[in-house]
């Protein structure tokens, strides 16, 4: 459960540093790689949220 709260922090963080790379640089892939890294780690954090509601239900 830890881990995978440190899982997404890490990857927002990620992200994050990506747009900030992004806005310094005004290079395309990062803003690219940012948009990817946040797509994935939200459909993740849903997953993860989703399992919990599960689990409470059950």
């Amino acid at each position: 459960m830890l881990l995978f709260r440190w899982l997404i922090f890490f990857l927002l963080l990620a992200s994050g540093v990506c747009f900030a790379f992004y806005a310094t640089t005004g290079q395309g892939r990062y803003k690219k790689w940012g948009l990817v890294v946040l797509k994935w780690t939200v459909l993740a954090a849903l997953g993860f949220f989703a399992v919990l509601i599960l689990e409470r239900l059950a």
